[in-house]
């Protein structure tokens, strides 16, 4: 591998961000337009991010001392510290959220133990091939959620923008783990097989665990409830066929995630989180320890 720069340059900006408010009130428990299904599926996903955040890291630093491109070098250590801080503000989201009667715990706990498990029986190129796959997912519905964030109308400002800040920044380095993996390993056979693989089991396994969840809870489970959520899931822009064409583009040879320009996207999502302000200035708070609750 030769020692000279082949990556294309990125803006991966590591934020010091705090979205919580001194007047905050506690948000409707189904937060997602009054919708239980799309709320449990988005609190499904906070739960689940800490833990698997934390197995990106690792999987990508476990490899960083083989990275011989400069370039690249700088991008996983933005990487690094950006997922790192996904996980902390997850954690403290979701402790509200488990407030609100949502099954975090449950959900974090048994995201340990299954990563565990990966961790054990799995190949150092397995892993990074599962973290490429995981980030071309959160890339991919990280996009959807900001060109449609209008239509899925958050009902509390504060989680609304938790989303949209990761969504902002799994898109900016969506690239970095692939990158790695290919520069690492290079084996296209492998990386197609685990996508295929975790596309099975993600869709299998988070659709089990959203109907288990609604089943669960005594707000949602009526019959003509959980048909009413059905019916509108379908209009979802999470269900569009825009959204897994996206996903399938992975298994094609000359797939990069860089194919796909979101730059225009990033820059209006940004300005609306912070307005007035670049979308690669840093913004830092004097306060990122611990959580408040609702």
């Amino acid at each position: 591998m030769p020692n000279v720069a082949t990556t294309p340059s990125r803006d991966i900006t590591v934020r010091h961000v705090d979205f919580r408010r001194a007047d905050q009130a506690c948000p409707p428990k189904y937060f997602v337009a009054g919708d239980p299904l799309h709320s449990h599926l988005l609190a499904l996903g906070s739960a689940v991010f800490p833990e698997g955040e934390d197995f990106f890291v690792r999987s990508v630093r476990a490899q960083r001392d083989k990275v011989t491109d400069p370039e690249l070098a700088k991008q996983v250590k933005a990487f690094i510290a950006q997922e790192s801080l996904h996980g902390r503000e997850h954690r403290g989201l979701n402790a509200d959220l488990a407030a609100l009667g949502f099954p975090i715990r449950r959900l974090d706990r048994r995201t340990r133990v299954g990563l565990k498990m990966v961790e054990r029986f799995a190949s150092p190129k397995v892993r990074l091939a599962i973290t490429a796959a995981q980030e071309h997912y959160t890339a991919t519905l990280a996009e959807v959620l900001m060109a449609n964030v209008d239509t899925l109308d958050f009902r509390d400002e504060r989680i609304r923008d938790v989303f949209l800040w990761h969504a902002v920044e799994e898109t900016e380095h969506k690239a970095v783990a692939f990158d790695v993996y290919q520069a690492v390993f290079g084996d296209e056979r492998t990386r197609i097989r685990v996508m295929r693989i975790m596309t099975a089991q993600f869709l299998l396994g988070a659709s089990i665990s959203v109907l288990v969840n609604l089943l669960a809870d005594p707000d949602a489970r009526h019959p003509r409830t959980l048909m009413s959520c059905l019916r509108r899931f379908r209009q979802s822009p999470f269900f569009a066929s825009s959204v897994s064409t996206r996903l399938r583009a992975y298994n094609h040879p000359d797939f990069h995630p860089d194919n796909h320009d979101s730059s225009e996207l990033l820059a209006r999502t940004w300005s609306r989180l912070f307005p007035g302000e670049d979308h690669a200035e840093t913004r830092t708070t004097s306060d990122m320890s611990g959580s408040s609750s609702f």
